[in-house]
């Protein structure tokens, strides 16, 4: 039994000592971000997720939920198959594209 303790905490040691290097993410350059020029984008269709919330797909690449829970999000829209067709190609701001590139976050 004292064997396994010691065991034990020997190779919790070893792992507490372990650094393990990853490779960090590299800031994108401007080329590769979504609608790089920060204009609207416009809704391109719409799919469900797992939940069954519906997420708008905008032109610019980025995707946005838009769901209906009053009193705080009042999309009653988004219910009806016939309005959300009447929605694409409508424009629409997209919120990852007004805060920036996807990565600024990120150190260069």
């Amino acid at each position: 039994m004292e064997t396994a303790l010691l065991a034990a905490i020997s190779m919790g040691r070893d792992l507490l000592h372990k650094n393990i290097e990853r490779p960090s993410l590299a800031k994108q350059s401007l080329e590769s971000e979504h609608n790089p020029d920060k204009r609207d984008s416009t809704i391109t269709g719409f799919h469900q997720d797992e939940d069954g919330h519906w997420v708008a797909e905008l032109s610019c690449g980025h995707t946005q939920h838009l769901r209906h829970q009053p009193p705080w999000q009042s999309r009653a829209w988004v219910l009806d198959a016939t309005q959300r067709i009447e929605k694409i190609g409508q424009p629409f701001a997209c919120g990852w594209c007004a805060q920036g590139a996807v990565s600024a976050n990120l150190d260069a």
